[in-house]
């Protein structure tokens, strides 16, 4: 069996659009990606819409949690994903040179949970493809 590709996706406050995306892709892509999420100024709790949108389609949320870039540096990361244009922009440099893509979803940070569910949907139809799209899964 071949290893897993490992993807990382980043936002700024890691509370909302990077952990439905963290979430999502180990729930679509199980088998072929392990998928991390992580701030550059990370909030202390994921959002609640997040996880109650989450849960709502069935998705696990167990182990979710706001991280900083630093706590996943040192793992060996296949593709780069900012979530958000303050992501791209303070991108860190990695250790090994890592291909990246840029997809921004709409912050549904302290919107009604219908905005939570409409980011979970997108990024579940345009970013689960994108990413096997780039690692050629």
């Amino acid at each position: 069996m071949s290893q897993l590709k490992t993807v990382l996706v980043l936002c700024t406050g890691n509370s909302c659009r990077s952990q439905m995306a963290e979430a999502i892709l180990n729930h679509e892509l199980a088998g072929q990606v392990r998928a991390l999420s992580a701030g550059t100024l990370p909030q202390p709790k994921v959002a609640d819409g997040a996880i109650a949108a989450l849960k709502d389609a069935g998705l696990p949320t167990d182990g979710l949690y706001p991280k900083t870039i630093d706590a996943v540096m040192d793992e060996r990361i296949d593709l780069v994903v900012t979530v958000c244009d303050n992501a791209k922009e303070s991108c860190p440099i990695f250790p090994r040179p890592v291909p990246r893509m840029h997809m921004p979803f709409h912050d549904p940070h302290g919107e009604p949970l219908e905005s939570f569910v409409r980011v979970r949907d997108e990024i579940r139809a345009t970013l689960v493809p994108a990413v096997r799209s780039a690692l050629e899964l």
